[in-house]
């Protein structure tokens, strides 16, 4: 663990100009949701609304987000970087500036940001920087990517509620970025829903076991 920290530390992203150049073609995401078959690039349902989320490898942060009742679709990609059209090869290298990310679309009628955010707190360790356990580099950072004002406020109240929650059980500062969203590039068919084609398949995924007081998402 003492060699993750170290390394953590000197990982940073690149600067626009030190980016790969990446292309002008669009990665095939495929076309219909593995487990429900709600159509990836929409459309969407008029009044549903969108959330994005970095918290580790996008496999298993995808699973968390579409157990959850009123999510409509999921899908994993990058975001939060400078390369135009990466692919998941480019962005493994650190070499594009992107993050991985689950792109979260609901119905708010069923399922609230805050609980989204609850789902998003519990599910991973905010205070690792540049990583997720095992898995180091600036495509593992922890980040919200908001597309508003109210969840810019929604995403403030629980990082600082969540700190208040973590102090007394021994961890740090989290580390979370809190940014706009920017342009989110769909991830390959093969990364999509990745854990329902491949039961079997790495989660590196892990909470502090710290419950976040904010509404639990509903069980699934």
């Amino acid at each position: 663990m003492f060699l993750f920290d170290v390394l953590s530390k000197k990982i940073s992203v690149p600067k626009p100009e030190d980016c790969l150049p990446g292309r002008e073609t669009e990665i095939d995401p495929g076309e219909n949701h593995f487990v429900n078959g709600n159509p990836l690039k929409g459309p969407y349902p008029e009044g549903y609304q969108t959330a994005l989320f970095g918290l580790g490898c996008f496999w298993g942060a995808e699973r968390v987000f579409w157990q959850i009742p009123g999510v409509w679709v999921t899908a994993v990609g990058y975001a939060a970087g400078h390369t135009p059209n990466p692919n998941y090869k480019e962005v493994c290298t650190g070499g594009t500036g992107h993050n991985e990310v689950v792109v979260v679309v609901y119905d708010p009628q069923q399922v609230s940001y805050d609980s989204l955010l609850a789902a998003f707190w519990q599910s991973h360790d905010p205070t690792q920087r540049m990583r997720q356990g095992n898995d180091v580099g600036t495509q593992y950072r922890s980040g919200i990517y908001v597309y508003d004002e109210g969840q810019r406020a929604a995403a403030l109240a629980s990082k600082q509620a969540y700190q208040a929650a973590l102090v007394p059980k021994g961890f740090g500062t989290i580390s979370t970025e809190l940014i706009d969203a920017a342009q989110f590039y769909f991830a390959e068919a093969d990364h999509q829903q990745y854990l329902a084609k491949n039961p079997g398949g790495y989660c590196g995924l892990g909470g502090t076991g710290v419950a976040c007081p904010l509404p639990a998402p509903p069980a699934g």
